[in-house]
């Protein structure tokens, strides 16, 4: 039995901003399934949106926002992020990020532009913004003497009211499994952060990180808190495409410094999709690269910026420039080849706009939950914006509230359950899983092919609940577990939405319907076993 004032389940840029924003008062404890460093903030490589520039405005960013989500972000919820879009970043700069910078610029900074802006306001350090980022607050983390943080720790589950036989709706705690000692810890807290990030693992192919196993959507789920708007799946335009090359992004500021897209012959196809060609919002420009994919069969498409002067293109994006040179690419002189790919999840837990979940004292931070900002298409570099202003936006809710305090919580019995005989159930299950949502729940999806996920999410939720119940749990049974009901969650919200908006685009629903509602999902705790 371990006791903190605040547990937070993640490392991201989401958990570590509520982390340092707490730590002068609150005993924090940070669990992360692996190191600090392995979250998708440590790979986001354009920057972070914010009103910087004389000749930008917060009406500017906000009306830049609404139009990218198409007619489903929640005003109050985008105007709250962006006001506080400037004073967040300072704080990374005092905090010693160091931003590129640029002596030409009033701000002493490089600004960029990427798809959906309509000028330039992305803060960025070169192309590798979010590692900036994350060592940065990782030092932070490691000196601060508030703060315990247990790495190779992966959360099971919540421990609520409802469990404990209580007539409240309050968080009091997780059982964490330590994936080094395989031993079980019970953590009481005061306070329960969700920053576990995104669910992009639930599909073949993403730019996400291995940890990105939608588990902190699935344990609020389980623990009675609704989730919204899951359908919406933001698939990045363009990852490398590569046999070498695993989940590694191109950024977007490619194309906001004039980098093409174009056909094996060369030719360009985005004017015929959009008058903003290149620069039009991702869920526009993933479409239309499927689209040119499927109607020529071709296994990928091209994205040029050799026509830039070689020194720029090192320059403003050495790390892609190397990485794509280590597989034989030159990039000043050849177009890359790239595929879109699972990035990022628009829905997630529902919060206000302090980050409180339905349970009292949970929180869920970041990617993992929804709080209107994004609607159906996150606008780029939003989300280490969300990040930033919901994590302290969480601290300050957590520094005005009373902490849970539970009286008797028992520790996690595996008495009943032995080790697992063979270890190809969990493996053969997460294959079958990626390939039928890669499949069915794609880009482009039908009333048919979500029937058929539906179906096979259904088999698989019963064989992975008789093997949960029977063994000890591991790393890759908990996440299985957690992608399943993930997976389970996003086709149940497609399946609601009769019409094509923003990420969702349903060939038997072909038109935007003129009303936008979030497709809110509210759980059953007495049918749940999952």
């Amino acid at each position: 039995m371990m006791n903190t004032d605040v547990l937070i389940i993640g490392s991201g840029l989401a958990a570590l901003t509520t982390a340092l924003h707490l730590a002068q008062t609150q005993r924090v404890t940070v669990v992360t399934k692996k190191t600090l460093q392995d979250s998708a903030s440590a790979w986001a490589q354009g920057g972070i949106a914010a009103v910087l520039a004389n000749d930008d405005t917060l009406d500017a960013h906000i009306r830049d926002t609404l139009i990218a989500g198409a007619g489903l972000c929640d005003e109050n919820s985008v105007r709250y992020v962006v006001e506080h879009g400037r004073a967040a970043v300072q704080w990374l700069v005092d905090m010693g990020v160091p931003f590129t910078a640029d002596a030409d610029n009033a701000t002493g900074f490089h600004l960029t532009r990427e798809g959906g802006h309509s000028v330039r306001r992305i803060i960025h350090a070169a192309d590798a913004t979010g590692r900036a980022v994350q060592r940065t607050l990782c030092e932070q983390i490691k000196q601060h003497p508030n703060v315990t943080l247990l790495e190779h720790h992966i959360a099971i589950d919540l421990i609520t009211g409802a469990k404990l036989g209580l007539a409240d709706q309050r968080c009091y705690g997780c059982y964490v499994l330590d994936n080094l000692t395989g031993k079980i810890k019970t953590f009481m807290a005061g306070h329960t952060v969700l920053a576990t990030g995104g669910a992009g693992k639930v599909y073949l192919y993403t730019t996400n990180p291995d940890v990105a196993t939608g588990d902190g959507v699935a344990m609020a789920w389980r623990a009675g808190c609704r989730v919204a708007n899951m359908e919406f799946m933001q698939f990045h335009p363009t990852c490398l495409y590569h046999p070498q090359a695993k989940s590694f992004l191109i950024s977007e500021a490619v194309r906001g410094e004039g980098g093409l897209l174009k056909l094996a012959d060369g030719t360009r196809f985005m004017p015929q999709y959009d008058e903003r060609a290149e620069l039009a919002p991702r869920d526009i420009v993933a479409r239309a690269i499927d689209s040119e994919m499927k109607k020529r069969g071709q296994d990928c498409v091209y994205l040029d910026i050799s026509h830039q002067p070689a020194e720029f293109i090192t320059s403003h994006f050495p790390n892609i420039y190397q990485r794509c040179l280590d597989l034989g690419i030159d990039i000043t002189r050849q177009p890359i080849p790239i595929v879109p790919a699972a990035h990022y999840t628009c829905g997630g837990v529902v919060t206000d706009l302090s980050a409180r979940t339905d349970l009292a004292n949970l929180y869920a931070v970041g990617e993992v939950a929804h709080t209107g900002l994004h609607g159906a298409n996150r606008l780029a570099s939003n989300s280490l914006l969300e990040c930033l202003v919901f994590g302290q936006a969480a601290a300050m809710a957590i520094l005005a509230s009373e902490p849970s305090v539970a009286a008797l919580v028992p520790e996690w019995d595996d008495s009943r359950v032995t080790d697992a005989d063979e270890a190809i159930v969990i493996s053969h299950n997460w294959d079958e899983l990626r390939r039928f949502m890669w499949d069915y729940v794609g880009i482009v999806r039908t009333d048919k092919r979500l029937a058929r996920a539906a179906h096979r999410i259904a088999l698989l939720h019963d064989e992975i609940d008789e093997y949960y119940q029977h063994f000890r749990v591991s790393n890759d049974l908990i996440e299985l577990r957690n992608l399943v009901v993930t997976a389970d969650l996003i086709v149940r919200c497609a399946q609601l939405r009769h019409e094509s908006r923003g990420l969702h685009t349903s060939r038997d629903y072909p038109t935007t319907a003129n009303d936008a509602i979030d497709t809110v999902l509210t759980p059953i705790l007495s049918k749940m076993t999952l």
